[in-house]
């Protein structure tokens, strides 16, 4: 059994800044980062090379799983806030989980991404267009590095931490279990392992292993939300005063009829709709780009409804896989319909989808979403069209295109202390793994606050 100081479960962001700052800081802990993905290189989406139209439920899927995690091909969206994308600050203090943030950009900056615009939406004009229509704009600052460079600068902290922090691919841990002074780790590979401490990082895709880890040794969780929602494209002409204003509009509206919150989330001004594979479901994203020659004419964004449940109802990611089965049931993976169609209670054919004036990015099978998204849920996203129609004229065009689903699962939250450690002495749980976690920004920086404590200890 190969032993070392540090085990790393996971590759995503928050694995990718541990492993990072402990290098930077030139800690003497031995430590191995493990991903059931693959390097960088090795990433390689059918459906983006053009091998497959539709999604073939690679296992890994290479778009959430490997060097760098969901993160890596997404269009690289860096929110420095605490308004959204999850409650670090509520571990770490609001002023550190700022202060991370603020130094997670300056490692993008610093590695590359120091061209891409730094976005705000304090004083913004359109904060007062949006209370004007009922509509409200969260405060954030916002660096949009673009997938493209996004993977350039994940080659660059890759080619620093190669010598650091040894990396095994293409394995899924199998067991942990404790041992003295530590953990014994074992993969399906075969191999086994010792540590002392371990860091659980394995992202939102491994929501469902790191709860069978917390239920193994008694550590608790409280359930978490899941939103349920479609990506909605349409020409980019019609945000244009939004995005190039702000890029990332984080709009949230209450509905009127249920009371219910709908946001905006990820939106990809120029950029194109994408499948990603979750525990063998297809979901529906979205990219963009840096580079101009990759850009459509198109922009995409999520509108997302949050779900919370009560007693007795637990499962709420089970509730969302269902929804989203639903959808890969009708349609082989996802489905599409325009928008007047969804409101005049028809199916989009693929006659009707000729005819449309918004060329879909990704080809999905028309379809009708009223059978697979709920009522309430989808009178809500009908009622958030036509309220950010009142901010920009033409989102609820006939041609808008509606995908889904959409789903955001989201990891139950992990009892952890302010250390982001559990009640088991050495065992860490970070990023969106730890469901305290829900972007790329503070996922990075409770990876970065993990190993300089770890840094200290292994001086």
């Amino acid at each position: 059994m190969k032993e070392y100081d540090i085990i790393i479960v996971g590759a995503g962001a928050s694995g990718v800044y541990a492993s990072y700052e402990l290098t930077k800081l030139g800690s003497a802990a031995r430590t191995l980062m493990i991903d059931r993905g693959w390097p960088l290189e090795r990433r390689i989406c059918p459906i983006k090379s053009g091998a497959a139209d539709n999604c073939v439920k690679c296992d890994p899927c290479h778009i959430m799983n490997g060097y760098g995690g969901a993160g890596t091909l997404s269009d690289g969206k860096y929110n420095i806030t605490t308004n959204f994308g999850g409650d670090l600050h509520s571990y770490v203090g609001k002023a550190n989980a700022l202060a991370l943030m603020e130094y997670v950009d300056e490692v993008l900056c610093g590695l590359g991404g120091a061209e891409a615009r730094l976005y705000s939406t304090s004083d913004s004009d359109l904060k007062t267009l949006a209370l004007r229509n009922n509509l409200h704009l969260l405060d954030a600052k916002v660096r949009h590095l673009g997938t493209d460079r996004n993977a350039r600068i994940l080659e660059r902290i890759f080619d620093r931490t190669k010598g650091h922090v040894e990396m095994l691919f293409g394995r899924t841990v199998a067991g942990i279990d404790r041992a003295d002074g530590g953990f014994a780790v074992t993969t399906d590979g075969g191999e086994s392992f010792f540590c002392r401490d371990l860091l659980l990082a394995s992202g939102r895709s491994g929501s469902k292993w790191v709860s069978g880890v917390c239920r193994k040794f008694g550590i608790g969780m409280k359930s978490n939300r899941v939103d349920i929602g479609v990506r909605v494209e349409l020409p980019a002409e019609i945000f244009k005063h939004i995005t190039d204003e702000v890029y990332e509009s984080k709009i949230v509206y209450k509905t009127d009829k249920y009371n219910d919150m709908v946001r905006t989330f990820c939106m990809n001004p120029y950029g194109e709709v994408v499948a990603e594979n979750t525990n063998g479901i297809v979901t529906v994203n979205g990219h963009s780009y840096a580079d101009p020659s990759l850009r459509t004419p198109n922009t995409n964004f999520a509108l997302l409804v949050s779900n919370k449940f009560t007693e007795p109802f637990r499962d709420s990611n089970e509730y969302g896989e269902s929804i989203a089965r639903l959808s890969n049931m009708l349609g082989g993976g996802v489905l599409l319909q325009r928008f007047g169609d969804l409101t005049k209670g028809r199916r989009s054919s693929a006659k009707r989808m000729e005819k449309s004036f918004t060329i879909p990015t990704l080809k999905a099978t028309p379809g009708d979403l009223s059978l697979v998204i709920p009522k309430r849920q989808l009178d809500n996203i009908i009622e958030m069209i036509y309220a950010l129609d009142k901010i920009a004229p033409g989102t609820a065009n006939e041609d808008t295109l509606l995908y889904g689903v959409e789903v955001k699962f989201y990891n139950s939250e992990v009892e952890v202390d302010g250390s982001l450690e559990t009640k088991i002495q050495g065992l860490y749980v970070l990023g969106d793994a730890s469901g305290v976690t829900h972007s790329l920004s503070q996922a990075s920086a409770s990876g970065v606050w993990v190993a300089r404590r770890l840094a200290k200890k292994y001086a």
